[in-house]
């Protein structure tokens, strides 16, 4: 049985990188949506119905008390700026994903940096708050960007020398 090569496994983990970002990209896109469709009143009640039995038999269950007071703090405003947030987060995020599915040269160069803009975005943010859910994307971001090198040389390797 022949082992895979490097080349070929680096191939392989970008492709499914590619795939994980698209998923968690159509889903902020998705959220996004959903904040800007969803009229305010509707997500509070959406929220406290899910949350309010959770208190009911735990009454110090710390992620649902956290959420329905997250909620009442929740103004339209907000809710606004976080579904065009995530609408063009996601939605950019997207179309460079479609485009390095594509193999669109000038895509590579331009998804690393715009992957590098979320990580220093993600890593600024993560200090101010200390969430080790921005870590981990940041993480994956710079893992994604690592890949996304290696497929661009590859790639360009592959170009016939003008």
């Amino acid at each position: 049985m022949k082992r895979p090569s490097r080349a070929h496994m680096l191939h392989w983990l970008f492709e499914t990188s590619l795939v994980i970002k698209a998923s968690l990209t159509f889903a902020e896109f998705l959220a996004g949506l959903g904040l800007l469709l969803t009229p305010n009143p509707l997500i509070a009640r959406l929220l406290y119905w899910l949350t309010h039995f959770e208190i009911a038999e735990h009454p110090t269950d710390t992620l649902a008390a956290w959420t329905q007071r997250a909620m009442e703090g929740f103004p339209v405003a907000t809710q606004d700026y976080y579904g065009w947030f995530l609408l063009l987060h996601g939605g950019l995020k997207l179309a460079i994903v479609a485009m390095l599915w594509a193999r669109i040269l000038w895509a590579y160069p331009a998804g690393m940096a715009v992957l590098s803009g979320f990580v220093i975005y993600q890593l600024f943010e993560c200090l101010h708050t200390g969430s080790p859910f921005l870590l981990m994307l940041a993480m994956f971001d710079l893992a994604m960007i690592s890949l996304i090198w290696q497929e661009y040389k590859a790639l360009k390797a592959k170009l016939p020398a003008h």
